[in-house]
This record gives structure tokens, sequence and C-alpha cells, in this order.
């Protein structure tokens, strides 16, 4: 039963559908339960909400992954999903606390002042969300100052910079800068990631990793970890 369930949101979440009224990619799923109604089920039953983020969240978004770089998805049909996630993820934290699940750390994320973009880093936002990570998101156009106030704060092992200009890419660096004159650069892992970033950027800030995507960043971060 418990399996059926898992398999019912996994395929909700790669159609993009949030609620029951929502269309899917494949026709005839209208008025069917979605992944909140669904997740909301789930819960009531007493399934394990360790599972369905391991087995139902992150193994879908794996595969909306792999249609998106095969071109059978869109951002928005990447966004209607991660959304997806997104939502389950906030009725699931409460039961996941409660169950001990640990957070496998703070990650503080932004977009550098001067960029309004923030697909990519929401994506990555719930992306992480979904793999474990307590996310403080501080939204686009986020003064350095900030951002560097948030690290401590929170005393966060990671923070992710995302820039979509190459103007405001460099603001990466004044980041990384302000984090080494208030001492706390070791004690944070900071990834960046943008069209415009690439690796040998980040070397040249001196970033600890570029991430291409937000299954990069996810997969960065595993290895991180060990």
């Amino acid at each position: 039963m418990d399996q059926h369930m898992l398999e019912k949101i996994a395929l909700n979440v790669i159609q993009g559908r949030l609620e029951a009224d929502d269309e899917g990619f494949d026709e005839g799923l209208e008025g069917k339960p979605a992944v909140t109604e669904l997740v909301k089920q789930a819960i009531r039953d007493g399934v394990d909400p360790k599972s369905i983020v391991l087995e139902a969240l992150t193994g879908s978004m794996e595969v909306v992954g792999e249609k998106f770089e095969r071109g059978e998805y869109l951002i928005p049909d990447m966004l209607a999903s991660a959304e997806c996630v997104g939502v389950a993820m906030d009725l699931l934290s409460p039961h996941l606390l409660r169950a001990g699940v640990e957070t496998k750390g703070k990650f503080v994320i932004g977009t550098v002042q001067g960029d309004l973009h923030d697909i990519g880093k929401n994506i990555v936002s719930i992306m992480l969300k979904g793999a474990g990570y307590e996310v403080i998101d501080l939204g686009a156009d986020v003064p350095t100052d900030q951002i560097v106030r948030a690290v401590k704060e929170h005393q966060a092992p990671y923070l992710g910079l995302s820039a979509l200009l190459t103007t405001t890419m460099r603001v990466m660096k004044d980041v990384i800068d302000k984090l080494k004159e208030e001492g706390i650069r070791d004690n944070v892992k900071v990834l960046i990631g943008g069209a415009p970033t690439s690796k040998e950027f980040a070397d040249q800030i001196g970033a600890d990793a570029h991430c291409k995507d937000a299954f990069e960043a996810t997969d960065l971060l595993k290895a991180m970890a060990h």
C-alpha cells in the first residue's frame, strides 16, 4: 500500500500537479488527487515521512532533471515539479522533525546584489530541501553584508551564491572577501552557480565549487559530506 502511494506521489511530481484541479502532461489526470492531497493522505495513513522524501520526492526530481536534460521538459515544467516538492517538504517538515530525521546542515542561498534572477536559485533551494538540508533562502538582489550576516547568524556550513549576469557575478568575489574579513571563510563551503559562471571562475574567486545546475549541487554536497 505504502509503495503504491509513494509511486502516485512521484508520478504527480513528475507531472507537475500540485492540486487536484491541475492538469498534468498526460490526459485524464485533472480532478484526481495531486501532490498536496496525496502527501496529506500519506501522512494520515502513517507512511514513513522519510521514505516519502527519499522515494517519492528525490527520485522523481531526478527523473525531471533527466527529462530537462533531454529537452523533453522546459524550465516552466521543471519549476512546476520543483514547486510540488517544495510544498510537499513544507507539509512533511514537522513530521520529519518528530521522526528525528536530522537535517544535513544549514544552507544559506541567495542571488547576489544587483541581480534579480531567481528561477535557478529557487530550483536549487527546493532540491536541497528535498535532499534534507535546512535552506535559508535570502531571495534575489541580496546585499553582500546581508549574506555574510546570515552565514554568521545561522552558523551555516554551506553558502550558495547565484548570478545570471556577467556584471553581477563579480559580486561573488566581494562576498568571499567579506567572509575572509570577518574571519569566517574557513567555516563555510561556498558553492556558486548561474549561466555566466564556470569552474575556472570559481577557482579564480576562491569559491569551493561551481555547480552547473541543482542536480550537480546536491551531488557535490554529498561528496563534501564524506
